[in-house]
């Protein structure tokens, strides 16, 4: 399994409905904040409104780590 699929693994594991788009790869505190654009909504013209900020407070980078090595 590539870093990548643990990472969506440990994420869906976390938070099954998550939205997110990742670009790169997931595997320091660094590409946690600057690669994952998270889903917050969306615009009036059904656009996907999107922060690098992680609004769920379940999931954390410290959490997803936890998750892969449990896979």
């Amino acid at each position: 399994m590539t870093n990548l699929q643990k990472f969506w693994k440990a994420l869906f594991i976390l938070k099954s409905n998550v939205e997110c788009t990742v670009t790169g790869d997931v595997t320091s505190q660094s590409d946690f904040n600057n690669n994952i654009a998270w889903n917050t909504g969306t615009d009036e013209n059904n656009r996907a409104i999107t922060t690098n900020t992680c609004p769920h407070s379940e999931i954390t980078y410290a959490k997803i780590v936890q998750e892969i090595n449990k896979l």
